[in-house]
Parts: C-alpha cells; sequence; structure tokens
C-alpha cells in the first residue's frame, strides 16, 4: 500500500494510480461516493467533474510531486483550467485535503 505525505503527516493511506486510458477515464465518474480514498491521475494537465455526484479537492503536481495548482471542493459539472507543466494530479474527496497545502510545497509517497 502506498501513501501520500506532505511535511512528514499522511495525507492519504491507499490512493488509486490511474495510469491507463480506461482509469484516466472513469475516475470517479458514475458513482455515488467514492470507491478509492484518493486517485492520481498520470499524466493530468486538466480535469473535469463531468457526471460526478460528489465535490472534489483537486490538486495538481510536477513530476516531482511539487504542488502547482489546488482547487478545492470543486463541484461536479465543472472543468479546470490547464496546467501544461503538470504531470500527476491528485483527486480527493472534498474537505480532506488539509488546509495547510500550498501551492509550491512538495508531496511524498511512501511504501507501507
Amino acid at each position: 500500500m502506498k501513501e501520500l505525505l506532505h511535511e512528514g503527516k499522511v495525507i492519504v493511506k491507499g490512493f488509486s494510480v490511474a495510469d491507463n486510458f480506461l482509469d484516466r477515464l472513469l475516475g470517479y465518474m458514475f458513482r455515488s461516493s467514492p470507491h478509492t480514498p484518493a486517485i492520481i491521475f498520470e499524466p493530468a494537465i486538466s480535469i473535469h467533474t463531468f457526471f460526478m455526484q460528489f465535490p472534489l479537492d483537486v490538486v495538481f503536481m510536477d513530476q516531482n510531486f511539487r504542488v502547482l495548482k489546488i482547487y478545492r471542493n470543486l463541484r461536479p459539472w465543472r472543468h479546470t483550467g490547464f496546467f501544461f507543466r503538470s504531470r500527476k494530479t491528485l483527486e480527493i474527496p472534498a474537505g480532506l485535503l488539509p488546509s495547510e497545502i500550498k501551492e509550491g510545497d512538495v508531496l511524498e509517497v511512501r511504501n507501507v
């Protein structure tokens, strides 16, 4: 299992990685509740919440997990901007992303 950390504190345990066409296409779409604690999309320069039934916190990151842009409480049927430097994008149910995370911070992945 993998964990995502910020300054040594666990943000998420057991996230999914969407790195193929089908996983990236579906994500959390068509689900009434999350089927996984979080999803990291690789690559992803923008996301949408079409066909979603719950809001998300979204974090765009570069290859080294440096936070480029954060959207908090992105409601269904919305689209983010495009972030061409982004290589990874974290989707997590709204309200679960710690408020102290800000642009420029570096997140860490740890295998447990």
